[in-house]
């Protein structure tokens, strides 16, 4: 090694020599050769940022930016590779780069006048960009315009114009253009279009203008009319509806975000708040509710927006005002769309998700309110609606009565128990279930299922629903209604969840329900909303075991239900994953203290069962069957559904079913093959707190086993650092942190910018904290994680602080018992004394056992550890003579004695390292003295 130090600086001294001279040719390669001839971060700093210098002199400026950024990669403090670097952006003509290097080095440096020179150069070049790119983009927008409002055009001309102008609007100076030249009301004219295209390119041009600008969307808003918007929303075309959909949404955000900060855009700090925006954005969308003239799916897409726009994101966040307003203007509009009965009442066009969308837009409402008064005052609003209906002669008001009792009680449940317990209402419920008509029959039962769910309901719907429901699934003629006397059933039947000995039916019952359910299920005869009932019967159902073995079993069954999962009826979703939930045993089960169980025996109280076929053995066949049928797809489709029915209870039971699917290393290459590695990051952000911590633990699993960088390609792999961030927390167990831990080790050794992210994250003080668990594996892995951060200078710098026992944990660790703990702590002090070699004279100064813990690396059985302890013993001897003589002096000389005769399967590394030790020591004289020494002594014959 002293050789190839010694050939470095040769070479690295005749490249400056060469560079002085002006052969930039043969500098460049005398400065390639000493990079291959060095393993220290801080020579090779030097020598990119040397070679850098010499490509901006040769003119190759891609190269020259290359090499100052590998130096910057070192030390992010290094001015002069700071400096070539801008010189080379300035020449790519990638000016805004060039600016912001030159900026920084302005501020490391402000009184060298070579970088205020260069930062005014910069700045005119690119106020001059800018101006071009205004006259190239303003002409653009002039043709894209006269094209557009050219009756003559012809069509495809037209469309093509209509496209372009969206690419446009993408661009910033595009955007302004398109603005300032009277877009808007060009704009207004496309929506007219009968042309699909035209309104589309139209919708997603004002998305351009919108996104992220408050201050032009404040007047667009204004100019446009949130009226013309809604009219385009609520058109059949559905791709339309979902376009102005999204505008709306872009909309919205563009002035909340404006909101939250004090300076709204460039020059908008005078501007009003757009509160009055926001409110006529949503009055308007709640006229949408009942309008006779709106489209069901654009009802649908404004019930969307209402739920994520109006509740508050966060409960600590203490202005809920807008809630408030909502529900005074717009609840009884809401509950309108709630109570319609499509096939008898004359109301508002709806789909199958319709009412599902409503009860969760209620249930948000009802949850972000804040006082009991304003929870009353949203019980009277509800109780008055239903009410007046109920009250009116005829059947038609009745059903519109407990069709909305059906809405509120699968969403803010209290509510609809309440209104459920208004005078004659249940008995109204109980005699429409006899009626004769079909649609009467149908509104009653649903009615009926939704209150046995809830417990004040579900002993009075067993003792007086049991028989009724019976006789109408078996007595009926139309499956729509027997698939959901099934239901009521199936509901009643599983009130014992998973407790074997808890069964509700007779032997053998459930098993011939569930059987009826896929047989529904598959007959694609059946409507889709039938269909769906009966996974909802097998939601309920797959509580018992015997269910779920059938349910794997039926392959097309579970091909059925995954494509309902991946249909437009969205109000499948939670079904779905309550089924797969119970079918892969991801529930939370906890496991009774075995003394508490004896006792509960002898006191003879009801002792929970676990059902055979719920063993192990049986839950990871289950888990392969699904995996085969294709489960992993329709997971994904689930992710991707932007519907209110993705509820937070939905998305943690997607969560839960990846857990359970990535549980064997075997199956994870399959998960992420499928996009399930990809479906899993948003579940980890939003989801509920339990559903965040299971789709991080997914993650988690598949970044050890997997190459994170082909799981998660991309930008995507850093979105993964915080989702694994969130398991280093008490609150999770000992399991979840360890696993976190060995991902983060693995993204940790990729590159600096994941490991800069990790420290972004706050996560090493946590990672620090689990350097200290009594937990061997937990301990191990947080110091095999720390390894790889200590690549990073942040990092290091921890450890060159004083005042901290950060070297002294290092130094006890590597003589630990634990080898992989020994490893990692060793392998960390290797690095660090490298990088700085400072830190070898505090070593001493650690333990008095020092010496020894060294001497026992170097005695090691095991190669790596005995690899670790030659290098760090390299380290301190070329750090300090003084050092080295401590070292010599011990035991340590005859062991590096042997080491360096190698022989024995002894790796070469270690035997060379070992005599790079000796030399040094001869250098510094320490072994030759010490032979005089002994001669003097007499203690040589």
């Amino acid at each position: 090694q002293n050789v190839a130090s010694g050939e470095q600086l040769s070479q690295t001294k005749e490249g400056n020599t060469l560079f002085k001279a002006g052969d930039m040719q043969g500098a460049v390669c005398c400065y390639t050769k000493a990079l291959k001839l060095t393993d220290s971060h801080a020579d090779k700093a030097v020598l990119y940022r040397n070679r850098s210098a010499c490509y901006l002199k040769l003119e190759e400026y891609s190269k020259a930016e290359a090499d100052a950024s590998k130096a910057l990669d070192t030390d992010q403090g290094d001015v002069k590779a700071r400096f070539r670097r801008a010189q080379a952006f300035q020449k790519l003509g990638r000016f805004d780069q060039a600016f912001l290097d030159a900026q920084r080095c302005a501020q490391l440096e402000p009184k060298n006048k070579a970088f205020q020179d260069l930062l005014r150069q910069l700045g005119a070049q690119i106020q001059q960009k800018v101006s071009a790119q205004l006259n190239s983009t303003d002409a653009r927008v002039q043709q894209m315009f006269s094209l557009l409002l050219d009756p003559s055009t012809k069509e495809c001309d037209r469309q093509k114009a209509a496209q372009n102008l969206v690419v446009l609007s993408r661009e910033e100076a595009g955007a302004e253009q398109i603005f300032r030249n009277d877009g808007v009301k060009l704009i207004q004219k496309l929506l007219q279009s009968k042309l699909e295209d035209v309104v589309l390119s139209a919708l997603r041009t004002l998305v351009g203008l919108c996104t992220g600008h408050q201050s032009r969307t404040m007047a667009i808003v204004n100019e446009l009319g949130m009226e013309q918007l809604c009219v385009v929303m609520g058109s059949g075309a559905s791709s339309v509806s979902l376009a102005a959909c999204h505008l709306l949404q872009v909309m919205f955000e563009a002035l909340t975000e404006g909101m939250k900060r004090e300076i709204r855009g460039k020059d908008e700090a005078i501007l009003p708040e757009p509160s009055k925006e926001l409110r006529s954005m949503l009055r308007h969308l709640l006229e949408m509710m009942p309008a006779s003239n709106v489209s069901g799916p654009g009802r649908d897409s404004a019930i969307n927006l209402l739920v994520k726009q109006v509740p508050r994101k966060s409960l600590k966040n203490p202005d809920n005002s807008l809630t408030l307003w909502v529900v005074d203007q717009g609840l009884k509009k809401i509950l309108e769309v709630a109570g319609t009965v499509p096939e008898i009442s004359e109301g508002p066009p709806l789909t199958d998700n319709s009412h599902m969308s409503c009860s969760v837009l209620l249930s948000k409402l009802y949850d972000d309110l804040k006082s009991d008064k304003e929870r009353e005052n949203f019980n009277k609003l509800c109780e008055e609606y239903v009410q007046q209906h109920f009250s009116r002669p005829g059947l038609d008001g009745k059903l519109r009565a407990i069709q909305t009792v059906s809405v509120l009680l699968q969403g803010p449940s209290d509510v609809g128990n309440r209104t459920l317990e208004m005078s004659g209402m249940m008995d109204a419920v109980i005699s429409l279930c006899a009626s004769e008509d079909v649609t009467h029959q149908q509104v009653a039962v649903e009615a009926l299922i939704h209150a046995a769910g809830k417990a004040k309901r579900a002993s009075f719907i067993t003792a007086n629903g049991v028989s009724l429901l019976k006789d109408l699934y078996k007595k009926s003629e139309n499956d729509r209604i027997r698939v959901r006397a099934l239901v009521g059933l199936c509901k009643l039947g599983s009130a014992g969840g998973t407790d074997f000995s808890m069964k509700q039916f007779a032997e053998g019952s459930t098993l011939k329900l569930a059987k009826q359910c896929r047989k529904w299920l598959c007959n694609e005869t059946l409507p889709p909303t039938s269909r769906r009932w009966s996974v909802e019967g097998l939601a309920y159902l797959t509580f018992d075991a015997d269910v779920k073995e059938d349910l794997v079993e039926d392959k097309n069954a579970l091909l059925a239900m995954f494509d309902l999962a991946k249909s437009e009826d969205k109000t499948v979703l939670f079904a779905v994953g309550s089924t797969l939930v119970n079918c892969t045993n991801s529930y939370d089960v906890e496991k009774p203290d075995p003394q508490m169980v004896e006792l509960a025996k002898y006191a003879k109280q009801h002792v929970p069962e676990e059902h055979p076929k719920d063993a192990p053995s049986y839950v990871e066949k289950r888990l392969v069957k699904l995996l085969e049928a294709g489960v992993v797809s329709a997971l994904v489709c689930m992710v991707k559904q932007e519907s209110p029915a993705l509820t937070e209870a939905c998305r943690e039971c997607i969560a839960r079913v990846f857990l359970a699917l990535v549980e064997r290393q075997e199956d994870r290459g399959t998960v992420v093959a499928q996009g399930g590695g990809k479906a899993l990051i948003p579940l980890a952000s939003d989801n509920t707190d339990a559903g965040k911590i299971k789709a991080a633990q997914a993650l988690a699993k598949i970044t050890i086993t997997s190459n994170p960088e082909i799981a998660f390609p991309g930008e995507r792999i850093y979105e993964v650092v915080r989702p694994l961030t969130s398991l280093l927390r008490l609150e999770c167990t000992l399991l979840q942190n360890f696993e976190a831990l060995m991902a983060l080790t693995n993204l940790a050794g990729i590159n600096d910018r994941l490991r800069q992210k990790i420290i972004k994250e706050k996560a090493v003080p946590k990672i620090e904290g689990y350097m200290f668990e009594e937990h061997d594996l937990v301990r191990a892995s947080a110091t095999e994680c720390m390894c790889n951060l200590v690549l990073n200078t942040e990092v290091q710098k921890l450890y060159l602080a004083t005042g901290n026992d950060r070297l002294k944990l290092l130094v006890l660790y590597s003589g630990e018992d634990d080898g992989r703990l020994r490893k990692a702590a060793a392998g960390t002090l290797a690095m660090l004394t490298a990088e700085h070699p400072e830190l070898c004279a505090r070593i001493p100064g650690t333990t008095t056992h020092w010496l020894e813990i060294v001497q026992a690396l170097l005695l090691s059985e095991i190669p790596d550890l005995r690899h670790r302890g030659v290098v760090i013993v390299q380290n301190m001897i070329q750090a300090e003579k003084s050092l080295a003589e401590k070292l010599i002096e011990s035991e340590a000389l005859e062991i590096l004695s042997v080491l360096a005769k190698g022989g024995d399967g002894m790796p070469d590394a270690v035997s060379k390292i070992a005599q790079n030790c000796l030399d040094k020591a001869m250098e510094y004289g320490i072994i030759r003295n010490r032979e005089e020494k002994e001669k003097s002594s007499g203690t040589e014959p």
